[in-house]
């Protein structure tokens, strides 16, 4: 049953888009320079999707449970145009008009995806390179002892000290800033992944061992079907943690050195002092990283089904 004042919010927020549409249509801009067609298109747009979606009972009761936030993005936008673009009470270009931002991302749509993707690559490549033998260095630590005594110390060393450190270090041993990026996303994702699966590992009740030897299972049985599935929760933590970490040295290591990425967007943009580009990618980046945590999100769902109904 839908809560009314939930349903109340939404239809607020709802009007409250329709709201800064009228705004940024009746009230002439003191900046100039740009299109606000992408900006009107985009309000225009999110209201009918939204309103479509909740005449169509799809994801209603989470739309409705948005219902605040919505209303919360739209008079944010209001109060951004009027002291951007309608008064311009902060100074150019260094706060730039969501006009202005979306404007630059159609003009620049191009450029923009081809470094969104170039980062995507160089982002995936280290990441799963790190995290695949952080998954096996955490399986050897938290279930061998001898492993555990040469492997822990280097693993803590390596997380004490930020992937970003070993940027001056990285660019001269590798011969591309790709090589760079992989080695410094590597680092970030190692360190977080293997420490939570060993720790998982390591925290295995000793009664699921002692059940499972009962019924006669064998060691690798003990690691494969029961110490490592009773990790996975921790593990996913790891991955979680992992690739915040990774993002960020992503970006960091795309502004020394390499010639596309949306880190080296940045710098170029600034370099030009066209901060609504800076912001159009930040944007973009934003967005990545929603679609990454998505990404991980529906296998940790996949994998992690058996909690379903256990946890809050």
């Amino acid at each position: 049953m839908e809560n009314k004042t939930q349903k109340l919010w939404f239809w607020v927020g709802i009007i409250s888009i329709l709201i800064a549409l009228a705004q940024n249509i009746l009230i002439a801009p003191a900046q100039e320079g740009f299109s606000p067609l992408a900006y009107r298109i985009t309000l225009i747009s999110t209201s009918i999707i939204l309103s479509a979606l909740y005449l169509l009972n799809i994801r209603r009761q989470a739309l409705l449970f948005r219902g605040r936030f919505i209303l919360g993005l739209a008079c944010a936008a209001v109060i951004w145009d009027l002291i951007t673009a309608k008064f311009s009470l902060l100074p150019l270009p260094f706060f730039p008009s969501l006009a202005q931002i979306l404007d630059v991302i159609v003009e620049d749509w191009s450029l923009l995806a081809l470094s969104a993707l170039y980062s995507m690559r160089l982002y995936f490549v280290g990441m799963i390179a790190g995290a695949s033998l952080g998954l096996i260095s955490g399986a050897l630590i938290g279930w061998f002892k001898i492993w555990d005594y040469w492997l822990s110390p280097i693993i803590r060393f390596s997380g004490i000290v930020p992937a970003v450190a070993w940027l001056p270090i990285a660019l001269v041993i590798f011969p591309s800033s790709f090589a760079t990026g992989v080695f410094l996303i590597f680092i970030s994702s190692w360190f977080p992944v293997s420490s939570m699966m060993a720790q998982g590992i390591s925290s295995t009740p000793k009664s699921f061992f002692e059940s499972a030897r009962t019924l006669g299972a064998s060691p690798n049985y003990l690691l494969f079907k029961v110490a490592i599935p009773n990790s996975m929760p921790s593990v996913f933590t790891g991955i979680l943690t992992a690739s915040a970490f990774s993002f960020t040295t992503l970006i960091v290591s795309e502004m020394v050195g390499a010639k596309a990425g949306l880190g080296w967007y940045i710098n170029w943009a600034k370099g030009w002092g066209a901060y609504s580009k800076v912001y159009a990618s930040i944007i973009i980046i934003a967005i990545e990283f929603w679609l990454i945590l998505c990404i991980i999100g529906a296998f940790r769902a996949k994998v992690l089904r058996w909690q379903k109904g256990i946890l809050k």
